[in-house]
C-alpha cells in the first residue's frame, strides 16, 4: 500500500484508471493512508506523533464523508449507476469510518514508563480498511467518468440528428435557423471532447480524439458552404458531390470520437496503426541486443525473418516513382549491408552455441554492435529521405499555383482548363499522401504516426472536394456562394499543408532526441493581480464559426512559437534572460494557439485576456533585457537591436491596452480575441528576428572576452544591471492548476447535477 495506485492502474475493485483527473485525485489519497500504515510498524509513538495520526486518520474520514454524499447525489441523478454507485459510496464511507476509529484518540492505551503510548495495534484492520477505502473511491471515481462519457454521447447524439436535419432542408431560411442550433451543439461538443482529450492518459488515444475533432473543426465551414452551395444549385451534381463528402466525412468523425471514448472496437481501429519501419528496426534491435544475456532467445531462423520483414517494408521508399535513384540505391545497399551483418552474426552465434558457451564472445558482440549500426544506418537514411521530400513538397505547395489556377480557371467557366488543373491538383495530391505514408515509417511515436495516418486522409479527401468545387463554380463562374466555397476548401488544404510542416518539424525532434511535445506553461494569473479591470467582464467560449475563421492565424502562431524554440535551441547560454522570456514568449502563445483549437488552459476570451496582459508584461521584460544586452554593443550593432526593440515596446503595448479595453457584444468581443492574437503574432516576429543576431552577437563578445582574458565578467555586469523580475504569476503553478482533492473533483462533477 505504500506505493502509489498510478504506477498500478488496477485496485482490488479491478477497475483501470484511464483518465488524468481520476489519477490525481487519488493521489493526497494514497499519500495519507501510506502515511498511516506506514506508522503501523512503529507501534509506540509519542503523544505529538499519536495526535498527528489522529489528524491525518480524522481529515481521511470527513474528506470521505464529503465525497460519498456528491457521489449519492449524482447516483439519485443517474438511475443507471444508482445501484452500483449507492453501494461504492456505502463501503466508502464504511472504510472512512474505519479508518477514524482506528486513529482515535480514545482508542489508544495507557501511557507507558517512557511517555510513549502504544497505538493503532490492529495493523491488518488498518490495511483492510485502506483498501477497501481506495477500492471503492476509485470505483465512485470511474462510475463518475461513464457520466462525462454519457454526456458526451448524448452531445454526439443531438449533433447527429441536427445533422441529418440540414441534409435534408432545402430552403434557406431553413437552413440558417437549424445550422445556427447545429452550431451551439457543436461549441459544446467540442469543448466536452477537448477536455476529454486532454484528460486521457493514453497518449494513442489523445492523438485520435485530436485528428478526429480536427477533421470536425474543419469540416464545419466545409459544411456551411457546400450547403449553401446545393441549396443555390439544386440540380448541380458536383455541387451535390461536395455537399455529400462533407457530411460523411462529419461522421466518421463523430464516430470515432465515441469509438474512443467508449472503447469500442471497429475495423478501423485495426488498420489505425501499420507496423512502421522505425518500430520494425527497434524491435529488430532489441532482439539482436538480447542474444548478449540469452543465447537462445531466439532462433537464427526468426531473426533471418524478422530482417527481411524489415527489409521488405522499405518497399514502400524504393518502389516510389518520387524517390531519386542514388537515394533507392542507398537504401538497397544499407538493406544489403544488414543482411551481411546479420548473417555474420549468425554465423558467431551458432560458434558461440556449439562450444556451449554461456555468454556471447568477443567476435559474437562485435557482430551485434555491427548489426545494430547497420539497421540504425538505414533509419537514418528513410528518415532524411522522407523529410527532404516532405521539404520539397512543402515549398512547391506553398506557391499554390494549382489552387490559383483552378480558381481562376472556375471563375472563368472555363471546364477544359478545370479539368487541366484537376489533374496537376491530383498528382500533387498523390504525392503528398505518399509522402505522409513515408513519413509515418520513420515518425518515432505512436501518436506521431496517427497524426501522419490522419494527414494522410485528409489530403486524400479535400484533393477530389477541391475539384468538385471548381467545377461547380465553372458551371456557374457568377455564383458567389460557390466561389466562397471553393475559396474554403482550398483554406482547408493549405491549413493541412501547414499542420504538415509542424509535423515534420516534431518528427525531427523525436529523431534528434528532443521531445516533439510542447511544454504546457502554467501562466494564468492569480485572482485580483491582473484582472481588476476585468472583473466584470463576461467569460465567453469561441463558437465552432469563430474557431474556424481563427484557424489559419492560430497556426501562424503555432510555427512561430515553434520557430522561436528553434532559435532559443541555439544558444549555448540557456540560462541567459532573453533566451528564458522568449521561451516564455512562445509558450504562452503557444496557449493561445490552443485556445483557437478549443483545447489547452485557456478555456474562455477572459482566460485569453487575461493571457495576452500577463505575454505583454513579459515582452516589456524582454525589451528591458535587451536594452541592458544593447549597452554592450557597438553604435551599428546596437541600432539593429534597438529598432527591433522599439518595435515590440510599441506592440507589447498595444497588446496591454487592448488586453484592459472593456468590449461589450459577442462581434466586439471576437474581434478583441482577433486583434490580441494578430498583436501577439507580431510580437512573436519580432523575437524571431532579433534571436539569431543577438546570439551571434553573444557568441562575438564571448570569443573577444576569452581572447582579451578581460577581468570584468560581461555577464555578471549584464547580470547586475539587469531589474529583479518579479516571477509571481508566471511561476504560480499550484494556484489554479494543482492536483485537486477529494472534495474539489468531486464538487466539479457535482456540475452534472444541473444538466
Amino acid at each position: 500500500m505504500a506505493s502509489s495506485p498510478c504506477g498500478n492502474s488496477n485496485f482490488d475493485s479491478g477497475l483501470e484508471i484511464k483518465t488524468r483527473s481520476v489519477e490525481q485525485t487519488l493521489i493526497p489519497l494514497v499519500s495519507q493512508i501510506t502515511t498511516l500504515i506506514n506508522h503501523k510498524d512503529k507501534p509506540k509513538k509519542s503523544e505529538r506523533t499519536q495526535a498527528a495520526i489522529h489528524r491525518v486518520g480524522q481529515a481521511v474520514s470527513v474528506a470521505v464523508g464529503r465525497f460519498v454524499t456528491v457521489g449519492e447525489a449524482i447516483a439519485t441523478e443517474n438511475q443507471e449507476l444508482k445501484d452500483e454507485m449507492g453501494q461504492a459510496c456505502f463501503e466508502a464511507r464504511r472504510a472512512g469510518d474505519a479508518i477514524a476509529q482506528l486513529t482515535d484518540v480514545g482508542s489508544a492505551l495507557p501511557a507507558q514508563s517512557d511517555g510513549l503510548v502504544t497505538v493503532f495495534s490492529d495493523r491488518t484492520a488498518m490495511v483492510k480498511a485502506a483498501r477497501l477505502l481506495l477500492s471503492s473511491v476509485t470505483k465512485v471515481l470511474v462510475l463518475a467518468d461513464r457520466i462525462v462519457i454519457k454526456q458526451i454521447i448524448a452531445s454526439r447524439n443531438k449533433v447527429l440528428v441536427t445533422l441529418d436535419h440540414l441534409e435534408r432542408v432545402s430552403t434557406f431560411q431553413e437552413f440558417v435557423q437549424i445550422f445556427s442550433q447545429f452550431g451551439n451543439e457543436m461549441v459544446e461538443f467540442a469543448h466536452l471532447t477537448g477536455d476529454r482529450q486532454n484528460d486521457l492518459k493514453d497518449e494513442k488515444k489523445k492523438a485520435r480524439m485530436a485528428a478526429a475533432r480536427a477533421v470536425l473543426e474543419k469540416c464545419t465551414m466545409m459544411l456551411l458552404t457546400a450547403s449553401k452551395t446545393c441549396l443555390r444549385h439544386p440540380d448541380c451534381e458536383s455541387a451535390r458531390i461536395n455537399k455529400d463528402a462533407v457530411f460523411h466525412r462529419m461522421r466518421c468523425a463523430l464516430e470515432q470520437v465515441i469509438e474512443i471514448v467508449t472503447e469500442a472496437r471497429s475495423c478501423g481501429e485495426n488498420k489505425i496503426l501499420p507496423v512502421s519501419i522505425y518500430n520494425g528496426i527497434k524491435d529488430f534491435k532489441s532482439s539482436v541486443e538480447c542474444l548478449r544475456e540469452n543465447l537462445n532467445s531466439l532462433s537464427p531462423q526468426s531473426m533471418g525473418s524478422q530482417l527481411e520483414a524489415l527489409v521488405e517494408r522499405t518497399e514502400d521508399f524504393t518502389d516510389s516513382a518520387y524517390t531519386s535513384h542514388e537515394q533507392r540505391q542507398a537504401i538497397l545497399g544499407l538493406c544489403q549491408l544488414a543482411r551481411q551483418d546479420t548473417q555474420q552474426l549468425v554465423q558467431s552465434w551458432a560458434e558461440a552455441q556449439s562450444v556451449h558457451a554461456k555468454e556471447a564472445p568477443e567476435d559474437m558482440e562485435v557482430a551485434i554492435l555491427k548489426t545494430c549500426q547497420s539497421v540504425s544506418d538505414l533509419r537514418r537514411e528513410l528518415h532524411k529521405v522522407a523529410v527532404i521530400r516532405a521539404s520539397d513538397l512543402l515549398k512547391v505547395h506553398g506557391e499554390q499555383l494549382p489552387l490559383r489556377a483552378l480558381k481562376a480557371a472556375g471563375a472563368e467557366g472555363n471546364l477544359d482548363a478545370v479539368a487541366e488543373y484537376s489533374r496537376t491538383l491530383t498528382e500533387q495530391k498523390e504525392q503528398l499522401v505518399e509522402n505522409c505514408r513515408l513519413l509515418c515509417h520513420v515518425s518515432g511515436t505512436e501518436p506521431l504516426e496517427i497524426t501522419c495516418i490522419h494527414a494522410e486522409e485528409t489530403f486524400h479527401v479535400i484533393g477530389p472536394q477541391i475539384i468538385s468545387a471548381a467545377q461547380t463554380l465553372a458551371l456557374h463562374p457568377s455564383s458567389k456562394i460557390a466561389k466562397e466555397n471553393l475559396e474554403v476548401f482550398c483554406e482547408a488544404w493549405d491549413s493541412q499543408l501547414c499542420d504538415m510542416a509542424l509535423l515534420l518539424r516534431e518528427i525531427n525532434d523525436v529523431f534528434e532526441g528532443r521531445r516533439g511535445d510542447k511544454r504546457s506553461y502554467l501562466s494564468l494569473p492569480r485572482p485580483g493581480k491582473h484582472s481588476a479591470n476585468l472583473k466584470t467582464a463576461k467569460a465567453v467560449k469561441l463558437d465552432a464559426e469563430e474557431q474556424t475563421s481563427l484557424a489559419k492565424l492560430g497556426l501562424e502562431l503555432r510555427l512561430l512559437s515553434s520557430d522561436v524554440d528553434t532559435e532559443v535551441e541555439k544558444w549555448e547560454e540557456q540560462e541567459h534572460d532573453i533566451v528564458r522570456q522568449s521561451q516564455s514568449l512562445a509558450s504562452m502563445a503557444y496557449n493561445m494557439y490552443l485556445f483557437t483549437r478549443g483545447e489547452g488552459l485557456l478555456k474562455t476570451t477572459l482566460d485569453l485576456f487575461h493571457q495576452a496582459e500577463v505575454l505583454s508584461e513579459e515582452g516589456l521584460q524582454l525589451c528591458s533585457s535587451l536594452r541592458t544586452f544593447s549597452t554592450q554593443l557597438v553604435d551599428e550593432e546596437k541600432s539593429v537591436v534597438m529598432t527591433e526593440m522599439e518595435k515590440m515596446v510599441a506592440l507589447c503595448q498595444q497588446l496591454q491596452m487592448g488586453a484592459k479595453t472593456p468590449v461589450q457584444g459577442k462581434t466586439a468581443t471576437f474581434q478583441k480575441v482577433d486583434s490580441s492574437i494578430q498583436t501577439t503574432r507580431g510580437i512573436l516576429t519580432v523575437v524571431l528576428s532579433l534571436l539569431p543576431p543577438c546570439n551571434k552577437l553573444t557568441r562575438k563578445y564571448k570569443s573577444e572576452r576569452s581572447s582579451l582574458g578581460s577581468p570584468q565578467n560581461w555577464r555578471e555586469k549584464q547580470d547586475a544591471s539587469t531589474p529583479v523580475k518579479e516571477e509571481g504569476a508566471l511561476n504560480n503553478k499550484n494556484s489554479n492548476f494543482g492536483a485537486k482533492s477529494l472534495e474539489q473533483h468531486m464538487a466539479g462533477l457535482n456540475l452534472l447535477e444541473s444538466k
